[in-house]
Formats: structure tokens, C-alpha cells, sequence
């Protein structure tokens, strides 16, 4: 694996990127994978957990404004920003090496009225912005683990007051994170009962949503063509995601319109899994 380019700054870790196999990946502080595309297809997501961050779509379909926090290379913008011309996105990253690594080698665009890059400290960038996003999302990491500082309560907080009625947050852990637990009980704390665990594919990550408001009523067939149509739509495993959250949760689904109940979730919340970013 061939290391391409190089910043070093004195406030922030290092930002390497490297090339093998036709992917390259953006590294920080070390040899851990923060972002990846694939030069031969770089409007795909390369890597399971930003597929499985892509899970909010089945609950919160049509979001008007989308805050991420955290940008790494910059694909999961580049996605929203292809396939949902109508939505406005704000991402926001401490590093500025790493927005210019975003934009000198993985396609990241330049702003416009519809993406706004913004080098600023995310968890104060929360707080100032109130009731201005439907979905944000959480992805930054330190020494292989969720910032710190955005897996207080008080962050919580902030992050529910940045969020409109309906919204969802989306942050991603380790799945061996040992914090995820507590992370889970703080979450729930703050947004209720409306918080669900959902694994990616390779259950090195596990993506955690919580959302703004009552618990709503999750209809199995009607989540099961939104999650064809999204499939269809975006060539992400949406059906497989589903049933993974149906699995992970302990929610009540509601009954099909056959009157025949749907499957149960067997496993209980905050049940963690395995390891390391990919």
C-alpha cells in the first residue's frame, strides 16, 4: 500500500492517504481507514458503515437539511449530494487538512447553494444552530473511537435541539466501543425510547439512530417497499438493513395487513457486537 500525499499539522493528527487495489483511503494518525473510494466507481460508497449510516432513509425518507459532523473523505456528502439534488448539506470538520484532502483526492466539490463545508469545532457548531437540520449525523473519531466530546449528554442535548420534529441523529461507534452502552443510556435519556442500534454488514461498526419524537409505529410492509424503492433507487442493501434493525431492537412492529404478526426483534437495545472501522 502506497502513501500518496502527507499534512502534518501541530494542532490536529496527521492526514495520510493511500492507494492499493484501486481504492484509496484517508487515514488519521495512523494506518485505521477514515474514508475510502473506489477510483473505478467513486460515487459508490466503499465502506459498510457509511452504507448502514444511509439507514436513516428508512425512517426519516425526505429530509430537507442535513448536518454532518465529521467529513472524512467526503463520500457520504458527495452521495446525498448526487442522489438527493433537493437537500441542502452542511458538513462540518475541525481539520482543515482534511477538507482539503476531501477536495484534492477523493471528488469532494467545491460549496455551492447546496453543500457548505465548514472548518469549525463540531460539538460548539451543534450547539450554535438550533432547530436546523432534519438529519444529523455524528462521524468523527479520536484514537479509533466516537469523539468524546460528542457522546456526552449535554451533547445529546444539543444534538436534539439542532434537530427538527421527526428528525433522526446518526451517529457511528466501534461496535466494541466500550462506551457504547453508555452511550445508548445517555441517548436515551435525552430522545426517549426512540433510539435503535443498526449494525453494518460486517459488524465492525454499529450505527446508532435516535429520534426527535414520540416512537413511531414502524409498519413492516410499508417499511419493507420503502426499503425496495431505496434499493432500487440507490443500490444500497436496504432490505437487508431493515431486517437487521427488526432483529437488533426490541420494538413493536405493527401487524401486516394480512393480520398475520410480524417478526420480533430477539435481541435486546444496547446489545453490542465486534471490531475496527470499515
Amino acid at each position: 500500500m502506497g502513501r500518496l500525499k502527507r499534512w502534518v499539522r501541530s494542532r490536529f493528527s496527521s492526514v495520510e492517504i493511500s492507494e492499493a487495489h484501486g481504492v484509496r483511503t484517508l487515514h488519521l494518525g495512523g494506518d485505521a481507514i477514515q474514508s475510502a473510494i473506489r477510483l473505478s466507481n467513486p460515487e459508490a460508497l466503499e465502506l459498510h458503515y457509511t452504507r448502514a449510516m444511509m439507514g436513516f432513509l428508512l425512517l426519516v425518507p425526505e429530509p430537507r437539511d442535513v448536518m454532518m459532523i465529521g467529513l472524512g473523505g467526503g463520500s457520504i456528502a458527495r452521495f446525498m449530494r448526487r442522489h438527493y439534488p433537493r437537500v441542502h448539506i452542511r458538513a462540518v470538520e475541525i481539520n482543515p487538512s482534511v477538507i482539503a484532502a476531501a477536495r484534492a483526492w477523493f471528488g469532494l466539490p467545491q460549496d455551492d447553494d447546496r453543500l457548505q463545508v465548514i472548518a469549525a469545532d463540531g460539538a460548539a457548531y451543534i450547539g450554535e444552530h438550533p432547530d436546523s437540520c432534519d438529519v444529523l449525523m455524528l462521524d468523527a473519531f479520536e484514537d479509533g473511537e466516537a469523539v468524546t466530546a460528542l457522546c456526552s449528554r449535554g451533547c445529546y442535548r444539543e444534538c436534539f435541539a439542532a434537530l427538527r420534529p421527526g428528525g433522526a441523529l446518526v451517529q457511528n461507534f466501534m461496535s466494541d466501543d466500550e462506551r457504547l452502552e453508555t452511550c445508548l443510556g445517555r441517548l436515551r435519556r435525552v430522545f426517549g425510547a426512540a433510539v435503535l442500534e443498526l449494525p453494518a454488514a460486517n459488524h465492525v461498526n454499529t450505527i446508532v439512530l435516535a429520534l426527535k419524537g414520540e416512537m413511531p409505529v414502524l409498519q413492516v410492509e410499508s417499511l419493507a417497499r420503502r426499503a425496495a424503492a431505496l434499493e432500487r433507487r440507490l443500490g444500497l442493501p436496504y432490505r437487508s438493513m431493515l431486517r437487521s434493525l427488526m432483529q437488533k431492537n426490541d420494538v413493536i412492529f405493527s401487524r401486516s395487513s394480512t393480520g398475520a404478526a410480524p417478526p420480533r426483534a430477539s435481541s435486546r437495545y444496547g446489545q453490542a457486537a465486534s471490531r475496527r472501522r470499515s
